[in-house]
C-alpha cells in the first residue's frame, strides 16, 4: 500500500473470488476414508491446518489468523481432531452437526445458514454435512501459526490402512501414490489413552453458549456513527471478542481470546457504511447481496465489488467505505487482535455527525454532543478529526 492507497492491481490481490478459490482433496489425513474421501479444503487466507504441500493459499500476508473452507456433500464427515488455536465455523450453506470429546460422544450442536460456532481448543471434535445439500463452511483459525492438529489414534490407524502416513512435521505421506515409507521415528504418535484423559471436558450446556444462531443475533443500528445520517443505514451484531462496534451496550456472546474478532454487518439497500479506517488488518466475507469497496482518499478511489461468497482483506491503516450495491448487503467482518478496535473516521463524516449531535465519547463510543461538558466535547472533538 503506498502513500496514494491501494492500486487496483493491488486491491484485486486481496479479493478472493470463487473462481479465485482451488481445492485441495488430500489436505487431511482422513481424506480416502470412506465418507470423507469427497471433501474439500480451501485455504483463503494463510494455510491454517493444511497437511498437504499441495494446497494452494489464495493470500499468505500474515493476519493473525488464518481462514479457510469446508466443502462437503451430505454425509461426508470430517473426522475427530484437535486444535491447539481457536477454530470457529461460518456457515455458508448446508445443515451441520458437530461433535466432540475423547470418542465424540460428549454432546452434539447443530447449526444453518448464518450460525456460528466456535470450539474451544484441546478438544476432540468433528463434524458433518447433515444436511440435504452440498455444504459450503468458512472457518477461521487463531494465530499465523497454528502449531497443526492432533488426529484421533483411530484415525492414524484407519488411514494407514489407506496408505496416509502423517509425519511429525504434519505433512501427509501418501504411500499408496509412491510415496516412499517413512521411518518409524519420523511418523507422528498417537496420544495414549492416558494423555487423551487429560483433555477438557465441556458438557452439551456449555457448548451450546458457544453457538450464535443467526436468528438470536444482537443487532444494533446506533453501533457505527455515520448510521445518524441520511444515506448511511447499517447495523451491526458481534459474535465473538471486541469489534468495531461503537455501542456502548453491546456484547459479544462469545468472549474469550480468540486471536480475532467476529462481527455481522447488515448494510440497508441504497446505504453505506461510510469512510474509515482501522489500523487492524480485516477480511470481510459478503453472505448475501454485493459489496462496493471504495478504497483510498477522495481523488484516488479503488472500487471492488464483492459479491456473495466472496472475501476481501483490507489491510491495516486503509480508507474504505462499503456501500450496499445492488440491494441488501449482509457480511461476516473478522478483524485481527482480541483488543477494542477503534475506529477512525473521515473530517467529513464527523462534521455531518456534529451536525446531527452525536460524537464519539473519550471511551470509544457514540454518545450525543449535547450531554458531553463543553471542555470534554471540545476536546473529544479535536480527538476525532485528528485523522
Amino acid at each position: 500500500m503506498t502513500a496514494q492507497g491501494l492500486s487496483y492491481d493491488d486491491a484485486r490481490t486481496r479479493l478472493i473470488k470463487r473462481s479465485d478459490m482451488v481445492a485441495c482433496k488430500v489436505a487431511f489425513i482422513d481424506c480416502k476414508m470412506p465418507g470423507s474421501e469427497r471433501k474439500e479444503n480451501y485455504s483463503l487466507v494463510g494455510p491454517g491446518v493444511s497437511q498437504s504441500r499441495d494446497q494452494v493459499v489464495n493470500l499468505t500476508e500474515a493476519h493473525g489468523f488464518s481462514l479457510g473452507v469446508a466443502a462437503m456433500p451430505p454425509g461426508t464427515v470430517n473426522n475427530l481432531h484437535v486444535h491447539f488455536t481457536a477454530e470457529v465455523f461460518i456457515i455458508q450453506r448446508g445443515r451441520w452437526t458437530f461433535r466432540w470429546g475423547a470418542d465424540g460422544q460428549d454432546g452434539e450442536i447443530s447449526g444453518g445458514p448464518g450460525d456460528v460456532v466456535s470450539v474451544p481448543t484441546w478438544i476432540f471434535r468433528g463434524f458433518t454435512n447433515s444436511g440435504a445439500e452440498d455444504g459450503w463452511i468458512f472457518t477461521a483459525l487463531g494465530g499465523d501459526d497454528t502449531g497443526g492438529i492432533i488426529w484421533h489414534p483411530s484415525i492414524l490407524k484407519t488411514a494407514a490402512q489407506y496408505g496416509l502416513l502423517l509425519t511429525r512435521d504434519n505433512m501427509l505421506v501418501d504411500t499408496g501414490a509412491g510415496a516412499p515409507q517413512p521411518a518409524a521415528d519420523a511418523l507422528m504418535p498417537a496420544l495414549s489413552p492416558e494423555q487423551i484423559a487429560t483433555l477438557p471436558r465441556y458438557t452439551p450446556e456449555q457448548m451450546a453458549r458457544r453457538l450464535v444462531k443467526a436468528d438470536e443475533r444482537a443487532w444494533s443500528g446506533r453501533a457505527l456513527l455515520d448510521a445518524c445520517l441520511p444515506g448511511h443505514a447499517s447495523e451491526l451484531a458481534p459474535v465473538i471478542g471486541h469489534g468495531m462496534t461503537e455501542d456502548r451496550e453491546h456484547t459479544a456472546p462469545i468472549g474469550n481470546p480468540h486471536g480475532f474478532s467476529i462481527e455481522w454487518l447488515r448494510v440497508a439497500a441504497g446505504n453505506r457504511v461510510g469512510r474509515h479506517r482501522l489500523m487492524e488488518k480485516q477480511v470481510i466475507i459478503v453472505f448475501s447481496g454485493a459489496l462496493e469497496l471504495v478504497l483510498n482518499e477522495p481523488g484516488a478511489e479503488t472500487v471492488m465489488r464483492v459479491e456473495a461468497g466472496e472475501c476481501f482483506s483490507v489491510p491495516g491503516g486503509a480508507w474504505r467505505s462499503l456501500v450496499a450495491a445492488d440491494g441488501p448487503v449482509e457480511a461476516a467482518l473478522i478483524t485481527s487482535g482480541d483488543q477494542r478496535k477503534r475506529l477512525a473516521w473521515a473530517p467529513e463524516i464527523v462534521r455531518d455527525a456534529m451536525d446531527r449531535g452525536f460524537g464519539i465519547d473519550h471511551d470509544g463510543h457514540v454518545a450525543p454532543l449535547a450531554l458531553l461538558p463543553p471542555p470534554t466535547r471540545a476536546a473529544v472533538t479535536a480527538l476525532m478529526l485528528a485523522v
